[in-house]
């Protein structure tokens, strides 16, 4: 599959508006003839000042969550259209931190990929399995039931805009990495699914891989024949760091 390669930084909660500035600063210059779409997640508080700082770039902003309603009684949540005035372009959604830690389950995942859709934002779905999920020989079973509940509802149509970020869980923050076979494995078995759920769409969906990706490792794990793209978390929040992976394609 021949695809321009997608490299999104994760920040989580780090970085300040200051800080945002200063490392994007540095990081364009460092990407600017690059042959990859970049994209950065950065905290709310810092997307208007991203976008701004990267208009001349091409470097995409966007958001690390959303919720699935468009206004409510929901303190603390942030609401898409709220995003795409900000000037997001896309969202992560699905992320194992989100679904963990704060107990979001499939079908509210799904909630927000279709509400991500409808205020035009790019949706980058993630899936993977836990260690106890893997060694218990059920990491397709998990892969094909969060694909079948997070996409449900999705048109045709609407499928090839949606990015799916496969990251098992296991080796995020861990330092640990699924080999390069290991993670192709999971990859094609996610097309093949891709393709039993959208038949023919398969091929035009970029699928991810995230989990401890950093520069000695993004060039092997971007050659795989059916990885589209990585997921960064950790080694973004350096800009050097960063533009080696991104690089690496």
């Amino acid at each position: 599959m021949e695809k321009e390669h997608i490299i999104v930084g994760n920040w989580k909660m780090y970085k300040t508006e200051q800080e945002t500035v200063e490392f994007l600063q540095t990081l364009a210059p460092l990407v600017a003839a690059v042959n990859a779409r970049v994209y950065l997640a950065v905290p709310f508080t810092s997307i208007p000042t991203a976008v701004k700082v990267t208009e001349k770039t091409n470097i995409v902003i966007g958001a690390q969550n959303m919720n699935d309603a468009t206004k409510g009684a929901f303190t603390g949540e942030i609401a898409g259209i709220m995003l795409k005035a900000s000037g997001a372009e896309f969202v992560i959604l699905g992320h194992s931190e989100r679904r963990e830690l704060f107990k979001e389950d499939d079908d509210f995942i799904n909630r927000k990929v279709i509400r991500a859709l409808k205020d035009d934002l790019q949706p980058i779905l993630c899936i993977g399995e836990t260690l106890d999920e893997r060694e218990l020989g059920k990491t397709e079973e998990v892969l094909a039931r969060q694909l079948q509940k997070g996409l449900k509802k999705v048109s045709m149509e609407d499928v090839e805009k949606i990015i799916i970020a496969y990251e098992p869980v296991w080796a995020i923050g861990t330092g640990k990495t699924a080999t390069p076979e290991l993670a192709q494995e999971a990859h094609r078995f996610i097309r093949q699914t891709l393709g039993t759920l959208f038949s023919g769409k398969e091929s035009k969906i970029s699928l991810l891989y995230g989990g401890s990706v950093k520069p000695d490792n993004a060039a092997l794990l971007l050659s795989q024949k059916d990885i589209n793209g990585a997921l960064v978390g950790g080694a973004s929040l350096d800009p050097k760091s960063f533009a080696d992976i991104i690089n690496a394609c």
